[in-house]
């Protein structure tokens, strides 16, 4: 049962995706019909990404000693400012810098130091037994919303093209919107409980500067994991897959809508399947024996000769890709002490973060070039199998004392 704090937790999850669902569809549309460059815009999200990295590094491991609370309203107003700046016709380099010292989602996922707080204070109140499950429907919340926000943001975009609007009016009411949910968080946020803080934990080792002092090793070994399969997603972040599919077969703001819609719903609603099947199979074969048929999938994608069977591919592989999500996370929180919660969440965070920093950057190249447009997919399917490969490897015999002791 939630409490107070947890429902209003699932309540900002699912207007951050909201808000980050409706910018992907029309992130790079915007930025093209503003003059930038397909090259440009790589740099952008790469330096986005790492910026990210490096603000979800010090918020999240300092979160659990200078308090969760203030470290979320920090990140929301972040988030605002960025809608705010990109709205304005301001110049290139100030909307790198701006992508690189606040909270900009170039896709679907959540981005910043939100995720990793918000999963530490979900915990703190749930049993063992249910905390896969209370993340799988924190998830569904999230990937709800985030379809949600895709489908309005290709029919406000097709709506300003019929008010007459043209270029990057078209699209620059979505960015105010990213705006206006930043300043929403930050109001929520401010409503958060004591409960939600760190529980006070006698330490008998000394806490490093990451925020940990007994799980090092495991962390490190998931962060480098995790790394790994984010860079291989970079390569096909949504507002990439969306202008891919504009440039490949002329999909317009509105089917691009309709489509990411699509392929959210289904990974919304894979998330809770994965609760089931890692409550009988284990977090970790559920991680691995989900994901790597998906990526077999990923594959296809620019295989296929046609936007219907591109697309089908897409939706098909929606129904599997996103069950290591909950999985992946709930592992992360069963294998590391209650106070290390927030510093372990945000670490694995930052290296996905880090990850998926450069792989944009050689998308953008890659997209510039009509001949290469379709090899960011091969990059990123290959690079996702050999992931779950070293995943279950290195992990399998690794189990969370609540599977060990459902054993006995």
């Amino acid at each position: 049962m939630l409490t107070r704090d947890g429902w209003l937790l699932f309540a900002t999850r699912t207007l951050r995706m909201f808000a980050y669902g409706s910018l992907s569809v029309v992130l790079m549309l915007y930025l093209t019909s503003r003059g930038l460059r397909e090259d440009q815009i790589g740099w952008l999200m790469t330096m986005t990404l790492l910026g990210d990295t490096a603000l979800s590094l010090w918020i999240t491991t300092a979160a659990d000693r200078l308090g969760r609370k203030r470290m979320l309203i920090v990140g929301a107003l972040l988030m605002a400012s960025v809608g705010l700046i990109f709205s304005l016709p301001v110049a290139y380099y100030v909307l790198v810098l701006v992508a690189t010292i606040g909270v900009l989602s170039p896709s679907d996922k959540d981005v910043g130091p939100f995720l990793a707080i918000e999963q530490a204070a979900l915990s703190e109140t749930l049993p063992a037994q249910v905390r896969t499950t209370t993340f799988a429907w924190y998830h569904v919340a999230g990937s709800m919303a985030a379809a949600v926000g895709t489908l309005v943001a290709g029919l406000v975009a097709e709506w300003m093209s019929r008010l007459g609007r043209t270029g990057s009016d078209v699209y620059r009411p979505i960015v105010l919107g990213y705006a206006v949910a930043g300043f929403a968080l930050a109001a929520g946020f401010l409503c958060l409980s004591r409960a939600a803080e760190a529980p006070a934990i006698a330490v008998t080792k000394p806490r490093s500067w990451m925020g940990l002092h007994s799980s090092h090793r495991v962390v490190l070994r998931l962060s480098a994991l995790f790394a790994l399969d984010a860079f291989g997603g970079g390569f096909i972040l949504q507002s990439i897959v969306a202008y891919w599919l504009h440039i490949r077969f002329g999909l317009e703001p509105a089917a691009l809508g309709a489509v990411l819609f699509g392929t959210n719903l289904l990974g919304a609603f894979s998330a809770l399947f994965a609760a089931r099947l890692a409550n009988r199979f284990g977090l970790i074969n559920t991680m691995v024996f989900t994901h790597l048929p998906s990526n077999v999938l990923l594959l296809l994608v620019p295989m296929m000769p046609n936007a219907t069977l591109a697309v089908t591919i897409l939706l098909l592989r929606s129904c599997i890709s996103q069950m290591d999500v909950p999985t992946r996370q709930s592992y992360t929180m069963a294998v590391v002490q209650p106070d290390e919660r927030s510093a372990a969440a945000g670490l694995t965070t930052v290296a996905r973060s880090i990850g998926a920093a450069l792989s944009p950057l050689i998308a953008g190249y890659l997209l510039a070039d009509e001949t290469l447009r379709s090899v960011p997919f091969f990059l990123a399917g290959t690079t996702k199998i050999i992931y779950d490969l070293w995943l279950y490897r290195a992990f399998v015999t690794t189990r969370p004392d609540h599977e060990r002791r459902s054993d006995n």
